[in-house]
């Protein structure tokens, strides 16, 4: 079933006289529970294409309709709601507030979202239950992007958006988060967005989406994705 569905979508920035078409009439539609790769070079639209699905940026025109609801009419307090709700984020950089706990710093989506996960069960998840009590500065780089996917994963999201998610790691590390993304995908029946230029990651994607200059070059699914460990980074 479709949970997601991008139609004619553009999106235009202005500084002065000058416009800047970010993204070009765009369309797609995504199913529930799919590993997305959004893959294209830099300035292709990649990013601004997922603030729109995770309601941080709107269309200029067109529509884009999450579960069937159209979240490019939704006023700001009804697109707090919905990224409270129905979206996560994890980015390049963890995003941790760094005089918290791993606990705490993940125990903090309670606070946001009323269907969330228990925190202990996800650090869990996220191979992290014996450092609790560790703060930020005492982590991994690794350890605190599995932290950020915690945090993320704590608010029961139906979508999960990444933000080149491996940037800031080394490859062998990069391939233990996109393993642990992979298995909540499928472990949790989330739908998962990354965006990257790195063409390995698109390998192991149910579907991926090809941008360039603001516009879809493609959009495919793959029979049979590899899985991280089959990768050649």
């Amino acid at each position: 079933m479709a949970i997601v569905e991008f139609k004619d979508v553009t999106r235009i920035y202005t500084s002065g006289d000058h416009e800047l078409k970010a993204l070009d009439g765009v369309n797609f539609t995504l199913d529930e529970g799919k590993f997305v790769v959004i893959l294209g070079p830099s300035g292709a639209g990649k990013s601004t294409l997922l603030n729109m699905l995770g309601g941080l940026d709107s269309p200029t025109s067109g529509t884009i309709k999450v579960n069937g609801k159209d979240i490019s009419t939704l006023t700001n307090n009804e697109l707090a709601d919905y990224r409270a709700s129905t979206v996560g984020f994890v980015f390049q950089f963890y995003n941790l507030i760094p005089t918290l706990t791993v606990y705490e710093n993940v125990a903090l989506v309670k606070e946001i979202s009323k269907d969330a996960i228990e925190p202990k069960k996800m650090i869990e998840d996220v191979g992290l239950s014996d450092h609790l009590q560790n703060f930020p500065s005492e982590l991994s780089g690794g350890e605190q992007q599995r932290v950020s996917i915690a945090r993320a994963l704590a608010k029961n999201p139906k979508i999960l958006l990444c933000d080149e998610p491996t940037g800031a790691l080394d490859s062998e590390t990069g391939v233990l988060v996109l393993k642990l993304l992979l298995s909540m995908a499928r472990n949790y029946g989330k739908t998962i967005v990354i965006v990257t230029h790195n063409q390995s990651i698109a390998k192991m994607a149910d579907v991926v989406i090809r941008v360039k200059n603001g516009k879809i070059k493609s959009c495919e699914e793959q029979a049979n994705p590899m899985s991280a460990d089959e990768v050649e980074w």
